[in-house]
């Protein structure tokens, strides 16, 4: 079937711009993810179950396609659903977190636990059921890694326990000499049962719960949270908190690449570019917490729009902390860029070229280092992107050094955002109070995070309550594609292949 016929039965969907809904038979939802499958840049966004207070169990799909979006919802009347993982690999892991966490069985082959880690009974439906008397568990999950046979061929088990402050997570590496054959990773470690805890909170207050689903990503979640909750409420936020929501977004972009490259260049044994760009990192959140109040925006975004205003004064400063933070950020790159050792490192390292990154689903910059094209500020904007003009970096290389490159100019672009965003910011209210939803249908918040796409889909149940909550991380696209990035990489290069995606274990975990 024509996608467009696909729209034609679909209805607006509450939340995020350019949205729509559908509801699918059985033999739909396959045919709908082909069709998606077919179509240059479509994509999935997101898979998920709901099923609580008697309502029937469905399973719900986000697509991304023709810079739209579109939610696909199925009535579940028997088990097993049809798996998706065949059209789009990085619905394996989310198929496997479906059965984890309610039970619903995909007709996937891979039934390995993804998220139980034996922490929780094998029958045991943690967003469905009471909890369990956790007595009699096994202490370890034996989880079937998949082997790699033939002469000279060991593994190296990696975590999940590591060194310093690093969430934990496994990495199976197989290898020949120091060549990698094959990695397989088990992630999970750090599932906290947020999903679940949506429902136990008002929905008031969930956008301080979204901000911690992954810390470094706090805006993005709890502005896409907001935006499905507006959209649940038919809420309209003013210009001047679309302004400021976006001002602190570009804000934890600036602070996450800051980072981000610096520890790059200690990975490559380059300890100056770490020592200048956690410098620079210090004084800008400094400046922001002289501006905001916080070093990191955890609780700004709010229903309604941003719990706090910028004067004219402070917005000023941090328009002029920008234009000199991107001054010696360009300065910094030339010292990049002019290294040889640095060079060798990046170059060529961990490469993802755009067929295989269309196939696997990359998304966000890393995605845009391997010539995926999509962004979300620019493809399907929420306010107030649509009135921006916001330039893309597209690049084709797919390696450790296009990954860089993509950082150093999307930082550079935040910068001059924070500049624009600042010093326009419109009159007005920044915040207006809102009731809870009455509504209780399915909105869906979709926000351009720094490292990647990030939605939020909200059921509000009675009374100001949630019925369920779906956060997800872009990083359930990207690790899948990390295990790819690594093979023919040499076994010291795993660290900086790694940081060049810098994926949510947290975020991916929830």
């Amino acid at each position: 079937m024509p996608l467009r016929t696909w729209f034609a039965r679909s209805e607006p969907q509450p939340g995020a711009p350019g949205f729509r809904a559908v509801a699918v038979s059985r033999a739909e939802w396959r045919e709908l993810a082909q069709d998606v499958a077919a179509t240059t840049g479509g994509w999935l966004a997101a898979l998920w179950a709901s099923e609580s207070g008697g309502h029937e169990a469905r399973i719900h799909a986000v697509y991304l396609v023709e810079h739209a979006g579109l939610a696909a919802t199925l009535a579940l009347d028997q088990e097993p659903y049809p798996a998706l993982d065949e059209l789009f690999p990085a619905a394996a892991r989310m198929q496997r977190a479906v059965r984890d966490l309610s039970g619903i069985h995909s007709t996937g082959q891979d039934a390995r636990p993804w998220l139980r880690h034996s922490a929780w009974p094998p029958n045991y439906r943690p967003l469905v059921e009471a909890k369990p008397a956790l007595v009699g568990l096994p202490p370890v999950d034996d989880y079937a890694f998949i082997r790699v046979e033939g002469e000279g061929v060991h593994e190296i088990p990696v975590g999940p326990v590591h060194a310093g402050v690093i969430e934990p997570g496994h990495f199976r590496f197989s290898v020949v000499g120091e060549k990698v054959l094959r990695l397989e990773e088990r992630l999970g470690y750090v599932h906290k049962g947020i999903e679940r805890r949506f429902t136990e909170i008002p929905a008031l207050e969930g956008h301080r719960l979204a901000a911690r689903v992954s810390g470094d990503s706090a805006v993005a979640f709890s502005w896409a949270y907001c935006q499905a909750f507006e959209g649940l409420c038919s809420a309209v936020v003013s210009p001047r908190a679309q302004f400021l929501r976006a001002l602190c977004l570009e804000i934890e972009r600036i602070q996450n690449h800051l980072g981000d490259l610096g520890a790059l260049g200690n990975d490559a044994g380059f300890a100056f570019g770490l020592a200048q760009f956690w410098r620079l990192k210090e004084e800008w959140v400094r400046a922001v917490e002289a501006a905001l109040g916080q070093r990191y925006l955890l609780d700004v975004v709010v229903p309604g729009g941003v719990a706090v205003d910028l004067t004219a004064e402070a917005g000023r400063a941090l328009a002029q902390r920008a234009a000199r933070l991107a001054q010696e950020v360009r300065e910094l790159r030339e010292i990049y860029d002019a290294h040889a050792g640095v060079r060798d490192r990046f170059t060529g390292a961990g490469e993802v070229l755009p067929e295989l990154a269309r196939r696997l689903g990359l998304i966000g910059f890393a995605g845009r280092a391997s010539g995926q094209h999509f962004d979300a500020r620019v493809d399907l904007p929420s306010p107030p992107y649509d009135l921006l003009k916001l330039a893309k970096t597209v690049l084709r290389q797919g390696d450790v050094a296009a990954r860089v490159a993509v950082r150093f100019e999307e930082l550079l672009e935040s910068c001059q955002l924070i500049g624009m965003l600042a010093g326009h910011l419109p009159a007005g209210n920044h915040r207006v109070e809102l009731d809870p939803p009455v509504t209780e249908t399915l909105a869906i918040g979709f926000i351009e995070g720094w490292r990647g796409p990030t939605l939020v889909a909200l059921e509000a149940g009675p009374g100001g309550t949630v019925r369920r909550c779906h956060a997800h991380d872009p990083s359930w696209q990207n690790w899948p594609v990390l295990e790819h990035a690594i093979i023919g990489n040499i076994v010291p290069d795993f660290p900086l292949i790694n940081k060049s995606f810098n994926l949510s274990y947290s975020g991916h975990d929830g």
